[in-house]
């Protein structure tokens, strides 16, 4: 369904740091690093088809977080959902809601964890058992 999803950054070295070490958990390598026509830079980290961005915002304004919007990882174990949430800390993240962890709800049992990144972005990773 999605091509590629991507966010916004203040500091591109900041976010390479935290990105390339988050991603890494996931299996992600080094990312495509991109100068567009008027100057501002991007990252494309590349996995199993698909691409998660980091730009610096075209527009010349700073760069913001949606309220109301998450970007969900999925992981292959819940050791992976901590190692990610971990990881994310570990290099500017923000832990934000519950600790990682268990819920059961109406779409079934999850293994969840949200941070946000060094720029306000929501990130969550997540691992449904089989």
């Amino acid at each position: 369904m999605f091509s590629h999803v991507m966010v916004g950054t203040n500091d591109i070295e900041r976010s390479k740091r935290f990105y390339d070490a988050v991603l890494a958990v996931l299996g992600a390598g080094e990312p495509s690093r991109n100068k567009n026509a008027t100057g501002q830079v991007r990252l494309f980290y590349r996995h199993e088809g698909s691409s998660f961005c980091v730009s610096e915002p075209i527009n010349g304004e700073s760069a913001t977080f949606g309220n109301g919007g998450t970007i969900g990882f999925k992981c292959s174990s819940p050791e992976q959902v901590q190692q990610f949430h971990d990881v994310a800390v570990a290099n500017g993240g923000q832990s934000i809601e519950q600790p990682p962890g268990l819920r059961d709800g109406k779409l079934g049992a999850m293994y969840l964890a949200y941070v946000r990144d060094p720029d306000g972005n929501k990130l969550c990773a997540l691992h449904r058992p089989k």
